[in-house]
Formats: structure tokens, sequence, C-alpha cells
């Protein structure tokens, strides 16, 4: 199953609403600048039924290499964004668990 871009929401948006695609690519980089340019600011993004964008702030701590475990990493503190599935989101894809789970393992793809 291959995964949707951001030119196959243009398409699928353009379509459907018979806009032009580079006036429904326009809204969409928007978006996604508008989007990032919050969570820049430490802001989170709350986007109803869909879910929630948040800037979370990991704190240093030592790791190691695997191929030399003697080896301390020191992690320095960095932010990162976590993203909260909303009630829809999370129904729609709890359902493709359920579907996936119903069917014999022999229809199921192999993970490669």
């Amino acid at each position: 199953m291959p995964n949707l871009t951001k030119r196959d929401l243009v398409i699928r948006i353009s379509n459907e609403t018979g806009m032009v695609q580079q006036d429904v690519l326009n809204v969409i980089q928007k978006t996604l600048d508008y989007l990032t340019e919050s969570l820049a600011k430490g802001q989170s993004v709350e986007l109803r039924n869909f879910g929630v964008f948040e800037v979370k702030l990991r704190k240093a701590r030592v790791g190691r290499n695997p191929n030399k475990p003697e080896n301390d990493v020191p992690i320095p503190p960095r932010a990162v964004v976590k993203f909260k599935a909303g009630k829809e989101m999370k129904a729609k894809v709890m359902k493709l668990s359920e579907d996936l789970s119903s069917k014999p393992a022999s229809d199921q793809p192999e993970n490669p």
C-alpha cells in the first residue's frame, strides 16, 4: 500500500472541489507552514477530530553504542514534536486493526 503524499492530496482535493491544483497546493503548503511556525514557537496545534501536535522537551541522557557498549555517548536535551490522535482518527485506525486481526494469517502481508 503506497504512502499518501502532498501531491496525492492536491490531486484529490482539486478533483473533488474543482479548484485549480496550484491553488490547492498553495493552501496546503500555507497550512503546513503555519503549523510548523506554531510548533517552532513551542505552541501546541489542535485540529478537532484529527489530533494534537505538541512540542515536548526531552532531557539529556546517556546512550550506549551497541558496537562499543563500554563507551558512553552523551545525548543532549532537545525538543521533539509529539502527535496524539483525536477520537475519530483513533476509531478509524482501530477499525483497521480489527479488520486485520479478523483475516486469516495467510492473507496478511508479511513485514520485510
